[in-house]
């Protein structure tokens, strides 16, 4: 069973996501970026849902880029999800290695089928 890790402040959206997402998959969820990152470190997800705009020490966009830098962890795939929607932004995450990015408000069915066919790669 794939595992995947939910990233985000909200806790109301990681549980949108954790009932989209149903019993296909291992669901592990942390608030913050610090978190998110030793998770990944520990846990090894097969993919990883971020969020941006996090509080604490490190957002989105540096979890991703300490997720790449990581020779063990590179592999790792991960979709950005975030409210900063600008054509520069999708670009951004995208250039630093993400695999899909979702703007907020999203479809929970959209982003399930993302992780589902990005997995199946």
């Amino acid at each position: 069973m794939a595992k995947v890790l939910l990233v985000d402040d909200h806790s109301d959206i990681r549980r949108l996501v954790r009932i989209t997402l149903g019993k296909a998959f291992e669901v592990l969820e942390a608030e913050d970026g610090a978190t998110a990152l030793e998770i990944v470190r520990q846990q090894k997800p097969d993919l990883v849902v971020l969020d941006i705009m996090m509080p604490g020490a490190l957002d989105g966009l540096q979890v991703l880029d300490a997720i790449k830098a990581d020779v063990k962890l590179a592999a790792t795939r991960v979709i950005m999800v975030t409210a900063r929607g600008q054509a520069q932004d999708y670009e951004y995450g995208m250039q630093r290695g993400a695999d899909a990015y979702f703007i907020k408000p999203f479809s929970p069915l959209q982003l399930v089928a993302s992780i589902k066919e990005i997995l199946a790669r």
